[in-house]
């Protein structure tokens, strides 16, 4: 993200009730520059956005989007997208630019790894990731207005799991995230992390699962204890002309949309779903940048209402009704996963009455 959600407005996004944008630290430090959106008055003004923001740290596009150089105590060296040259990210450089960008919450500098990566190297990672929350901690200058998250690493690794989140809680952060998931790990293995490492972390500071979108990993990951999440998801898959729906996923794409006068979700209430049609969104979707857009404003619009439901539902005492309810509409035929079976046993919610036919084999 530079400043800015893909489609939208700041306007739209107040009107389908986003109260928090993540911003992407390693494209705003290139573009405009940490420097000058200092110079502003920081992000908030800069993008004209009152309402809460959150950094990553920026290492993890360094990790995923260019050509990894190394990783040493000092900390990522990556190759510079402008000229090739190596450059090198530290804890406290990370820090540095996020204090410049001024977010409401910012993200340590961890040293990431793949969760199918086994051997030293997670290990490695792990313990690295806590000597730098030390440097970050360190490093941040403002600690009144902007709250510092570490970040658990460890892999599929039980224990290592366990050090780290002790290790963070023992730092007394604003919150915790836990990071290095959503990197081909079967599902199975997925939940059990997100259980562990929620159960660890304290349950009067936000637990932050970094990178879930999904609506069922969201509700499964809430259901072990999770309290936030990110994901470009809604708006990436709108872009390619799918729809999110309580059933699942609308792809407007399909011939059969062609004359469908049905709005996307007759049950939602957003501006899309009020004012147009299945079939004038297929034409767009197939032609003009416009269904795209459309598209962005209905999936995040149903993200909203899902977390909103998904919240009062916990406020209300309701919460295993809520899960019943999402799982029926996901899966009519009672084919819910096996792993989410798994997860929903752990969390101790009853979800019997959704599979009627038990998922033996499915993963």
């Amino acid at each position: 993200m530079i400043g800015t959600i893909k489609g939208l407005t700041n306007n739209q996004l107040e009107d389908i009730g986003c109260q928090i944008i993540l911003g992407n630290t390693y494209h705003l430090a290139l573009r405009p520059g940490a420097d000058l959106i200092d110079d502003l008055g920081g992000l908030h003004k800069f993008m004209n956005w009152k309402r809460a923001l959150l950094t990553d740290s920026g290492g993890f596009q360094m990790v995923s989007l260019l050509h990894l150089a190394d990783i040493t105590e000092k900390g990522v060296t990556f190759q510079s997208p402008v000229d090739g040259k190596p450059m090198l990210l530290t804890p406290e450089e990370s820090i540095q630019i996020q204090n410049k960008i001024g977010a409401d919450i910012i993200m340590a500098l961890d040293d990431v790894v793949k969760t199918t990566t086994t051997g030293p190297r997670v290990e490695e990672a792990m313990y690295r990731t806590l000597r730098w929350i030390d440097r970050c901690i360190a490093a941040h200058q403002k600690p009144d207005v902007q709250n510092l998250f570490g970040i658990v690493q460890g892999g599929l690794d039980p224990v290592l799991r366990d050090i780290c989140a002790r290790g963070l809680v023992e730092r007394n952060l604003a919150g915790y995230a836990i990071g290095g998931l959503l990197g081909g790990e079967d599902k199975d293995s997925f939940w059990r992390v997100v259980a562990q490492c929620a159960a660890a972390l304290p349950e009067n500071k936000p637990r932050y699962v970094m990178g879930v979108g999904y609506p069922l990993d969201i509700v499964v990951c809430s259901a072990l204890g999770a309290d936030m999440y990110d994901c470009v998801y809604p708006t990436r898959t709108a872009r390619f002309g799918t729809a999110l729906v309580p059933e699942g996923v609308l792809k407007l794409k399909h011939k059969v949309m062609a004359s469908d006068e049905r709005p996307i979700d007759p049950t939602c209430s957003c501006m899309v779903c009020k004012n147009y049609t299945r079939a004038y969104i297929h034409c767009l979707v197939t032609k003009d940048a416009m269904g795209s857009q459309l598209l962005s404003y209905h999936n995040l619009s149903y993200m909203m209402r899902l977390s909103r439901d998904l919240h009062m539902s916990i406020v209300e005492g309701c919460f295993p009704q809520f899960v019943q309810g999402f799982l029926r509409a996901q899966f009519p035929k009672g084919d819910v996963p096996k792993w989410v079976c798994n997860a929903m046993e752990v969390a101790g919610i009853d979800i019997s009455a959704c599979c009627v036919l038990h998922p033996s084999s499915q993963n």
